[in-house]
């Protein structure tokens, strides 16, 4: 449809897409999973509304569309009666709706500035932004490089620099105490805070050594000095802390399991052989000193360790190796996982056992050894489409694909279990197409870490798109195989599309 005169003396954008028609706008909403539609009383109090997304359409192009419905004329009346929409009965003339995958998803109610339409349409589930929150009108939201040298060279006051993800929970629950004190500290103290999660900040990250979420620095005249790393903090903690500014004291460490007192007997890659040849029925936990699962089995295996020690007719020991420090054992024995629970009988290793994470069962078994049932293959070791990637290839892999769903899992994260038969049936729907990948990287395997960190794992699972090996966003979409599907089968629409329309131009 022709936009009115008027409208090209504004230059809208021709991205946005004037529908009249029934027909037409239920074609738009079955070709396109992410519509935003503005509909108006008229097309003159369309004006300001269609200068604003006119800008935003140039953001969102090829993830979004934007249509405009003229409830004033005459073809167009009957079309938003029978969408039930009456724009009359607004204040401005004017209401935003959102479709999504074919059908009226939401009203668009949050802040009408080009930052938050763009952020809305990217990912029309997410949370708002922070600056849309009005508790948090007192922090100064930082948007780009510019601005933040811009900030730290004029600002005179002390300023405390949040950077964050969106996503990242620790963030989430930090936010309302730093926004509190932002208003309760405002004329002494400034408190910033800045979304430093897109590739396009690495520079900034690698300055101020943010190596995970949220990292919160502290500037005086412009010059770093510390990190502010009590993320639990109250609004009062902030503000005392900001009285006498301090780097973090360094944390007491950890008393190794080893040195703690315990009848568990832990071996070293020295020792290790000796023992189990001295000792005829042996159970060993490999485990390492940050794994959560590992602190809640200790006492357990402690409990059945003293049993065993104090039993009459012990059916065998129980031993425990940590593979942090005894990489020799943990390589020996292919640990990639921890706890990870080993049984020996007369010096040979004989199973793998799954699961005894109680003095019960850990005794129970020892009474009656059988062997577990066969384990699960892992998911890389399955003929499946998906393409399972590791530090060295990763980059080379993803440039040869125009489309890449990488997810980022642990083998021991029950989220990722869940995720796993989903994702792996969308790579088969997509398996003859040669553009698109379904990719995999186990971020637990050592020779993986750096290229985790590297790419922003903050938790598992995580799933990155890539563009020919270029990272273009985060996937926070549905976990479910329809998901998977939708969002890779609508990147492929649009490359029809634009393919369509240069064979139309020819």
């Amino acid at each position: 449809a022709f936009l009115p005169a008027f409208v090209y003396s504004l230059k809208v954008s021709p991205l946005i897409e004037k529908i009249s028609d029934h027909k037409d706008f239920k074609k738009l909403l079955r070709t396109r999973n992410n519509v935003l539609v503005l509909y108006s009383k008229s097309a003159a109090v369309a004006e300001s509304s269609l200068r604003l997304l006119s800008s935003v359409a140039q953001e969102v192009k090829g993830r979004a569309t934007i249509s405009w419905i003229d409830c004033g004329d005459t073809e167009s009346r009957k079309l938003c009666k029978k969408m039930k929409v009456d724009p009359n009965s607004k204040e401005k003339g004017v209401e935003l709706l959102h479709y999504k995958d074919g059908a009226f998803h939401t009203e668009y109610n949050r802040a009408v500035t080009l930052k938050s339409m763009v952020a809305f349409l990217k990912d029309p589930e997410g949370a708002p932004l922070w600056e849309e929150d009005p508790e948090a009108k007192d922090v100064v939201h930082v948007d780009s490089e510019k601005e933040l040298r811009r900030l730290l060279k004029k600002e005179d006051k002390p300023l405390l620099m949040m950077f964050y993800a969106p996503w990242c929970g620790v963030c989430k629950r930090m936010m309302p105490s730093y926004q509190q004190a932002a208003t309760e500290l405002k004329g002494k103290y400034v408190l910033a805070g800045m979304n430093v999660y897109a590739a396009e900040f690495e520079r900034i990250k690698e300055e101020y050594n943010v190596r995970g979420y949220p990292t919160i620095c502290y500037f005086e005249k412009g010059k770093f000095l510390f990190h502010f790393e009590n993320y639990g903090a109250t609004a009062a903690d902030i503000a005392e802390w900001l009285k006498n500014p301090q780097a973090p004291q360094p944390q007491a460490p950890e008393t190794p399991w080893a040195d703690e007192e315990n009848v568990v007997y832990h071996l070293t890659d020295e020792d290790f052989d000796r023992f189990i040849k001295d000792h005829s029925s042996v159970l060993v936990m490999f485990h390492a000193p940050w794994c959560g699962h590992c602190k809640k089995m200790k006492p357990e295996y402690e409990k059945a360790a003293e049993f065993l020690h104090v039993s009459n007719d012990s059916p065998g020991v129980l031993a425990a190796v940590d593979a942090t420090v005894n990489k020799a054992l943990a390589e020996r024995y292919h640990i990639s996982g921890f706890p990870t629970l080993k049984y020996f009988k007369d010096g040979e290793e004989k199973y793998t056992l799954p699961h005894l994470r109680t003095k019960k069962k850990i005794i129970d078994w020892l009474l009656n050894p059988e062997a577990p049932p066969p384990p699960e293959p892992a998911w890389e070791e399955k003929q499946t489409s998906v393409i399972h990637l590791a530090g060295e290839d990763f980059r080379e892999s993803l440039k040869k694909k125009k489309h890449t769903l990488v997810m980022f899992y642990a083998p021991w994260c029950p989220h990722c279990k869940n995720a796993i038969p989903h994702f792996t049936t969308a790579a088969e729907v997509f398996k003859e197409d040669r553009k698109i990948a379904y990719a995999a990287v186990d971020c637990a395997k050592e020779q993986n870490h750096d290229l985790c960190k590297q790419e922003g794992v903050d938790g598992y699972p995580t799933f990155n798109y890539y563009n020919y090996g270029k990272f273009v966003e985060k996937y926070t979409g549905d976990r479910g195989e329809s998901g998977f599907t939708t969002f890779m089968r609508t990147l492929r629409e649009r490359d029809h599309e634009r393919v369509g329309k240069k064979k139309d131009e020819l």
